[in-house]
């Protein structure tokens, strides 16, 4: 580990919120399971919206109507992600901060959150501006299957900061 990661991690697994967090067992479960249940909301509703932009759902709907239902759960639920998962950083630091598949699950949702935020641009100031033409589909399709692949990288990623051996190497 980074000497200055790990500095860190002992920090601030020494303070008395993580040692609350680290101490009360039904914590970190709870916050898991928020975290999780909100994963699978952002999830849901970024499929949604990756999947009428594909063609492959609501084909006859105008895909404003379904940014509008479903791109306020995504940003509102990465409000709860943001809360959950630095509550989980802080009772357990060095599971996360060194961990490499942490840093890629970071590093896959600060790309996702790119493409989110070009694609919404795009379609808050022109409700028709990708589908305008062919290569705006285009575009609109490849953003729609670049955010499933990282999502599902995400989640994949996340799931593997419970098997990555820190002790190892």
């Amino acid at each position: 580990m980074n000497p200055s990661v790990q500095a860190f991690s002992d920090w601030l697994s020494a303070t008395p919120l993580s040692m609350q967090i680290q101490t009360v067992s039904w914590i970190i479960p709870t916050v898991q399971t928020i975290h999780i249940l909100s994963i699978a909301l952002v999830m849901s509703s970024a499929a949604m919206v990756d999947l009428r932009v594909l063609g492959v759902l609501w084909r006859g709907e105008p895909l404003v109507a379904v940014t509008r239902r479903f791109l306020p759960w995504i940003w509102w639920t990465l409000l709860v992600l943001l809360l959950s998962g630095a509550t989980l950083i802080i009772g357990e630091p060095e599971r996360s901060l060194a961990n490499p598949a942490f840093i890629l699950k970071m590093s896959l949702l600060a790309a996702v959150l790119i493409v989110t935020v070009v694609f919404q641009k795009g379609i808050a100031g022109d409700h028709l501006f990708w589908e305008r033409s062919a290569k705006r589909r285009v575009n609109g399709r490849l953003l729609a299957g670049l955010s499933l692949v990282l999502w599902v990288g995400i989640v994949f990623a996340g799931r593997w900061i419970a098997y990555v051996d820190l002790g190892a190497g």
